[in-house]
């Protein structure tokens, strides 16, 4: 370990505000990798995030229980993806289309309902301390760890595995690879969007309840920051792969920390443009990805972006 106090402090900031900052990038980029698997695109997910935080944290100012919370999050995330699967299958509907136009719908249920619910407090997520070995209180502050974090992880490598090795798994890939050929074996392909949707959309909904109830931990109208989009451009990074997902979620949340734990050893100087960091990485991921040599390379080829 470095003997640079400083370093090591703007270090363990960052290391921190991974995990912190990663999580709901992480649920809603494992959602939406699992709903372009089966071959559909699902952009309204930055809507379902902020829906889900709003549900969320009124659940849990209502009842006291936060996990209550995160459960009714993720059941109206899955709702909303149950709505896009719906019209997705329609005649002559566009899933991008749909997408940006639920996207503005959730966003503005979200305001909507959530008016009364930006000065109330509700009961937070509790967290778990990894630390309490150590004397170093920035040790012990950074290993201070959300149950969702873990969650998100067994999550992503229960999917990199059950994609690859169960049937249900071979179906999904199959549905979003080639839908003839998933009709050829007896698969319902609607049936397989709808599910795969649905349950992408409980992930999102559960990335929303994390950000109103652990951190930053309130519900404001400009909680989310355009992170559901975010996760959308960091699945094609991640080239559809779950794990690459969860380092992916925790380059994005480290890029997102950098600007605090800056601030936190007295650089201030260009903080704006560090904060931007998230930003500016997606953007150099988009051209990255759109190179001619790169371009969509492993992408399931029934997502629209690709025909």
């Amino acid at each position: 370990m470095t003997d640079d106090p400083g370093l090591m402090t703007v270090l363990l900031a960052m290391f921190a505000g991974a995990i912190r900052v990663s999580t709901p990038f992480l649920f809603v980029s494992l959602g939406e990798m699992l709903t372009e698997k089966s071959g559909r695109i699902n952009l309204g997910l930055e809507g379902t995030l902020v829906f889900g935080a709003m549900s969320g944290y009124a659940i849990s100012y209502h009842t006291g229980s936060p996990w209550l919370g995160v459960l009714v999050a993720g059941i109206c995330g899955s709702a909303f993806g149950a709505l896009h699967g719906y019209l997705c299958k329609l005649p002559r509907v566009n899933d991008i289309a749909i997408g940006i136009s639920l996207m503005l719908f959730g966003t503005g249920l979200a305001f909507f309902f959530g008016k009364a619910y930006i000065q109330p407090s509700a009961p937070r997520l509790p967290a778990m301390s990894f630390g309490a070995w150590s004397d170093h209180p920035g040790i012990r502050q950074a290993l201070e760890i959300n149950p969702l974090f873990l969650l998100g992880l067994a999550l992503a490598v229960f999917l990199w595995w059950a994609l690859k090795n169960t049937r249900y798994g071979l179906i999904i890939r199959t549905t979003g690879d080639s839908a003839p050929a998933a009709l050829a074996l007896g698969v319902n392909v609607n049936k397989v969007r709808l599910l795969s949707t649905m349950a992408g959309g409980f992930f999102a909904g559960i990335g929303g309840s994390f950000l109103s109830l652990y951190y930053p931990g309130s519900w404001t109208e400009g909680l989310s920051s355009g992170q559901g989009l975010m996760a959308v451009a960091l699945v094609i990074f991640a080239r559809w792969n779950p794990l690459a997902c969860f380092w992916a979620a925790l380059l994005f949340g480290a890029a997102g920390a950098l600007g605090p734990a800056l601030q936190s050893i007295g650089i201030s100087r260009g903080y704006h443009f560090f904060n931007a960091a998230p930003y500016i990485l997606t953007l150099l991921i988009m051209i990255v990805s759109t190179s001619p040599r790169r371009s969509l390379k492993g992408a399931p080829g029934e997502l629209s972006i690709t025909k």
